[in-house]
């Protein structure tokens, strides 16, 4: 890899890498909008905790992503090309779904705002197999490093708008407003796409059977079925303690005590900065240590910051800790993003990055929407500081799966090569 200050420079001097900033916005900007900032609207409207827990739910279309991306890889839209064409699908959906939650009502209809957010989801996770795809296809080996930090920036300053700036508003306007105006920010987002340049590999597989078969058979023959299977593993499990903070920091903050306000500034403004900082770090310091050694350290320090919410959760309303847990938090998970992101691009051969990049990341999903799913009944049954204490065991599985398949002194096996696929 390229020494760190030259891969951080070629950020801003490249149009490949601006793009990147401008489609990671684009990619993260719906997130927050069926999960965390949903989370707060609901929270605010008397909704129960278990029913916010359970909400965790709509997010299933980021699990099942994958079997619908074979038809991403194999067909091409009329127009751009197969990478920034699907961009372009998926960014018209999601920014007429996101305008009709200016028309819902948690208090009154909540099984049309899951509907809703369900939708949006459908469409955010369409539009992150199209995106991952054309920032593997675009990006060099050499350059993954950098791809990654600067594509996790562009996600997380989108985060920083949905999840701070959102807050923010929501306590001056209804919360539709904010919806629809988020909405008009979206369709912003087909002006990047329109801007960014096509990958310069663009040959879909020749039919839907090899875009279907081909991928997993790649997969497995490069990485060994033994191997193969313990990596799933750990994508499935790696960020799992994260995902539990994440599901219910917003509702903790808030029956703390803290205001929306605090948190938007807090959580949504510094804590999205740091993780910012956290993930451009972790893209510099991963191109001199490489993927395997970043997974082990960065992932060790993700799962210890979680401490920090238990010590808030002990100690109370008290803003100082505020402050501070949610940034240590925040910086590490920046950090232990930019190494798994990374981890996940070196996975995929470009020929059908699509449909392998969506089955990885599907699964890093299942521990973010569906194994979190109890976390608000377990904050009910026992209490706040006894569930942070539980998101630091749940961290410890993934760490102990590392050196069956990313040994210390290791690196990634890439397959670069689009002729060099298996045959069916």
């Amino acid at each position: 890899m390229k020494p760190p200050p030259q891969s951080i420079l070629q950020v801003f001097q490249s149009r490949k890498m601006a793009a990147l900033l401008l489609l990671g916005f684009a990619s993260g900007l719906p997130l927050f909008l069926t999960s965390r900032t949903l989370q707060a609207w609901m929270t605010v409207e008397g909704i129960d905790l278990g029913a916010i827990g359970l909400f965790s739910l709509v997010g299933l279309p980021y699990s099942l992503k994958f079997l619908w991306s074979p038809l991403l890889d194999r067909y091409v839209p009329p127009f751009l090309g197969r990478r920034r064409g699907w961009l372009v699908v998926t960014q018209v959906g999601l920014t007429l779904a996101i305008a009709a939650m200016s028309l819902q009502q948690p208090s009154r209809a909540l099984q049309w705002l899951a509907i809703n957010a369900v939708i949006i989801a459908f469409f955010s996770a369409s539009q992150d197999v199209a995106f991952d795809a054309y920032r593997i296809d675009v990006l060099e080996t050499q350059e993954l490093g950098a791809g990654a930090a600067i594509a996790v920036l562009g996600y997380r300053i989108a985060l920083l708008v949905t999840g701070s700036l959102a807050l923010i508003l929501a306590d001056r306007l209804p919360w539709q407003l904010v919806y629809l105006l988020l909405a008009g920010l979206m369709a912003l987002s087909l002006l990047y796409t329109l801007w960014a340049p096509e990958p310069a590999i663009d040959r879909p597989p020749s039919t839907l059977l090899n875009a279907i078969v081909l991928p997993f058979q790649e997969f497995f023959q490069r990485s060994g079925w033994g191997r193969g299977v313990l990596i799933l593993v750990f994508i499935v499990l790696y960020k799992l303690g994260d995902a539990f903070v994440n599901t219910m920091a917003t509702p903790f903050l808030l029956q703390t005590g803290f205001t929306q306000a605090d948190i938007g500034a807090i959580q949504g403004g510094m804590g999205l900065l740091a993780t910012i900082v956290g993930a451009l770090a972790g893209g510099a310091i991963l191109s001199q240590i490489g993927i395997y050694r970043s997974l082990w350290i960065f992932g060790g320090l993700q799962a210890i910051s979680n401490a920090m919410y238990f010590a808030l959760a002990a100690v109370g309303q008290n803003y100082l800790l505020m402050v501070v847990a949610i940034n240590v938090e925040n910086f590490c998970a920046g950090l232990g993003t930019a190494a798994f992101v990374a981890f996940l691009m070196s996975l995929c051969n470009p020929l059908f990055s699509a449909t392998q990049f969506a089955l990885l990341s599907s699964l890093m999903a299942v521990s973010r929407d569906i194994l979190v799913a109890p976390a608000g009944e377990i904050v009910k049954l026992t209490d706040w500081s006894s569930f942070f204490l539980l998101t630091l065991v749940a961290a410890v599985p993934g760490l102990l799966l590392l050196p069956w398949f990313a040994p210390w002194n290791g690196s990634p096996v890439r397959s670069i090569d689009p002729e060099d696929k298996p045959k069916i």
